[in-house]
């Protein structure tokens, strides 16, 4: 018996989500008493990654290491995946809620006919069962989500679970690979734009901004207030700017966009509208800045000024540049 979680690799390196979802898995396997399997598919180059699934607390690492992985390989993956779950005799199935495991968990999940709940906060277990915490009706409530049957399939949201060391010697395992490793779905090539900051779903703090900003122009401001914060700092943005080709879709903070819950958010000149709010209002510390006062965006934060983003802007930025004595 185990608890399996997928760690995603991104162009031959794990991303941070891989170790979050070690964390989670880490809790669940110790809860249940079950080792904690992690499953890695990716180029061969990868295999120098597998130590660090072990640090973060994997008892065992099923690797599936191909060229043809190197990019996201839906049917393959899904296949492994499956497979692994099947021989592992897993009890639970972690994956990050990001896009990638947004697509594999329900594949993976049908294939093995067995119940996903998605984009869960929480993990834990009840009666020696697997219970999931997730949001529903745009974060208005919070479900507890049981399982009738095996294994409970689950993907985590970003930043859910603070990734933690727990060094064990995992031994590493190869997955039996097949002839026709990529699938119907080959990967020809993945384009982006280069990215100098982190993606806003994986970034410590985000620096969100919204029409209050009046235009892309400022948005200099908030990319400056993300410099003086540091290399973890990411920028956000409302649905509205998004919409108005202010601002890359990448950026998007919400309920069609991207969910985040990093320790810290700061809204500029954002309302507070009910999409906006299901993607960022778990965030640990919540900091807003709007001239209307009674703007919803104040209900959920933890620090709110009420003015003009354009004035308090370079008047917080000197502050945090200010050296400290």
């Amino acid at each position: 018996m185990s608890v399996l979680a997928f760690a995603e690799q991104r162009g031959g390196a794990l991303r941070s989500s891989a170790f979050e979802t070690l964390t989670a898995g880490r809790e669940l396997a110790d809860a249940l008493g079950v080792e904690l399997i992690a499953v890695l598919l990716g180029p061969a180059g990868l295999a120098a990654e597998t130590g660090k699934l072990g640090s973060y607390g994997a008892d065992r690492v099923l690797t599936g290491f191909s060229d043809a992985f190197a990019e996201y390989a839906p049917e393959s993956y899904t296949e492994l995946v499956a497979k692994a779950a099947q021989e592992a005799g897993a009890k639970a199935v972690l994956f990050a809620a990001s896009a990638q495991g947004k697509d594999l968990a329900p594949r993976a999940a049908a294939r093995l006919k067995a119940g996903l709940a998605s984009d869960v906060t929480e993990v834990r277990v009840a009666d020696g069962r697997v219970v999931a915490v997730r949001p529903a009706y745009a974060g208005k409530v919070f479900m507890r989500v049981g399982f009738i049957g095996e294994p409970a399939m689950l993907s985590v949201r970003p930043r859910a679970y603070k990734a933690v060391e727990a060094p064990r010697d995992a031994r590493v395992e190869e997955l039996a690979v097949g002839g026709d490793v990529a699938g119907r779905t080959k990967v020809r090539a993945a384009e982006g734009e280069a990215k100098e900051r982190p993606d806003v779903a994986e970034a410590e703090i985000v620096v969100s901004g919204g029409r209050g900003l009046g235009s892309p122009d400022n948005w200099k401001l908030l990319e400056e207030l993300a410099d003086a914060l540091g290399s973890g700092a990411g920028l956000g943005a409302s649905r509205a700017v998004v919409d108005a080709g202010w601002r890359p879709h990448g950026e998007q903070v919400g309920q069609t966009g991207k969910v985040v819950a990093p320790p810290l958010y700061f809204a500029f000149g954002i309302s507070g509208a009910i999409q906006h709010l299901a993607g960022m209002q778990t965030a640990g510390c919540i900091v807003a800045v709007n001239k209307d006062p009674e703007a919803p965006i104040f209900k959920i934060a933890d620090y709110g000024i009420v003015g003009d983003a354009l004035e308090v802007l370079p008047r917080l930025i000197e502050e945090i540049k200010r050296p400290r004595s």
